[in-house]
């Protein structure tokens, strides 16, 4: 592991940029940074101003170039059971422990540390830089940064998203759309049941009928899908609602995803959805004629769909093998597609490490991926 890897990868992890937090300080040290070696950063900003995309260009701005993707929030570390402090980067046993090192900070962090190099090189297609934010929570930020790298710079040849996957190829994702659905029905005293409508009840039923959509997908499911679990999931992750024991609830409201294969729509999961809420609502209604069941979208990334294309075949012979894999999460990479751009995940450390307490990533996976970007220099500029 090279020293000036371990110095940026210190840095960008002690920079708490926690999704609910701002990511500036850490945006803002980056092109600071960038403009000491030459390299002028490009902010792309939130509505609020308080979040920041960065993108940047190493080398002529020409054709055929390589963008390196990588978002710089983090999840949350409250309640995990940390043996080190997380935004503090700690040596030990061969790895590097710290929240972001393996998610996906490791690998913005080793490409910055070779910009003196890249500047120095005699590149002959170009490097970019898009750093992300807010990726953690919905892939909201990239969508607005990726708009403007298909304006600005010439059409690159290849995008690399620096996801965990243990410097493998990965050539497909699922996507997701999170939704939250509120159901609001009467108070009531919980002896007149008669005279109330649970919107907590009302939510068990419309949990229960999620949860019976994915019971089909996995009776239904392909054998031969490389994705595990091979079939599209659909998930309840908080459930909020009542007042009292005694109170016959009138608010519940539920968050929930729908991960899909690629091919598959998740509208039409809410299709279903919604035409089963539908019918639950006139008996509702004939005791409380205020009562509704809502649901919006909170966020919707497409899958990265198997299309070949000269991103794989790059990272193929980066690689040194055609050994491809598939993963069950969703990342930035589906939008790029979307856009045009053609698009591979590989990046160091793994996904096993993601999210949990004392994330830690190996200098074994650090080196691997020093040696898939000084391979990368060679193909820029022969």
């Amino acid at each position: 592991m090279k020293p000036q890897s371990l110095d940026m990868i210190t840095r960008l992890v002690g920079f708490d940029t926690v999704s609910r937090n701002s990511n500036l300080d850490l945006i803002h040290y980056v092109r600071d940074y960038l403009a000491q070696h030459g390299v002028e950063g490009h902010l792309v900003m939130n509505d609020e101003g308080t979040k920041a995309n960065l993108y940047a260009t190493v080398g002529p701005n020409v054709e055929g170039g390589i963008v390196l993707s990588g978002h710089t929030d983090v999840v949350p570390v409250d309640g995990q059971p940390w043996d080190t402090d997380p935004f503090q980067l700690v040596e030990k046993d061969g790895r590097l422990f710290g929240r972001g090192t393996c998610d996906m900070k490791a690998f913005s962090a080793i490409a910055l540390a070779m910009v003196p190099d890249w500047v120095r090189a005699p590149l002959k297609r170009p490097i970019h830089f898009a750093l992300s934010y807010d990726e953690e929570i919905g892939c909201f930020g990239a969508p607005s940064m990726i708009d403007r790298l298909a304006t600005d710079i010439a059409r690159p040849g290849a995008v690399i998203v620096g996801e965990p996957t243990s410097m493998r190829p990965i050539v497909a994702h699922k996507g997701i759309a999170a939704l939250r659905t509120t159901v609001i029905g009467h108070e009531a005293h919980s002896s007149q049941v008669q005279r109330g409508v649970s919107a907590v009840m009302t939510a068990a039923r419309l949990i229960a009928f999620i949860d019976d959509m994915m019971a089909e997908n996995k009776a239904n499911a392909d054998p031969s899908c490389r994705f595990e679990p091979p079939y599209t999931t659909l998930h309840v992750g908080v459930v909020n609602g009542g007042t009292a024991l005694n109170i016959i609830s009138r608010e519940c409201t539920f968050t929930w995803d729908i991960r899909t294969l690629p091919g598959d729509d998740w509208r039409a999961y809410l299709k279903r959805f919604e035409a089963y809420a539908n019918s639950l609502l006139p008996a509702m209604r004939a005791i409380a004629p205020g009562a509704s069941i809502s649901t919006e979208i909170l966020a919707d990334a497409p899958p990265l769909q198997d299309l070949g294309g000269g991103a794989q075949a790059l990272v193929f012979d980066l690689c040194g093998h055609h050994h491809t894999g598939v993963v069950p999460y969703a990342a930035e990479a589906g939008q790029f597609q979307e856009r045009g751009f053609s698009v591979v995940l590989c990046g160091p450390g793994s996904i096993d490490q993601a999210h949990q307490p004392n994330e830690y990533i190996d200098i074994s996976q650090v080196t691997a991926c020093e040696a898939f970007l000084e391979k990368l220099t060679g193909r820029l500029t022969a």
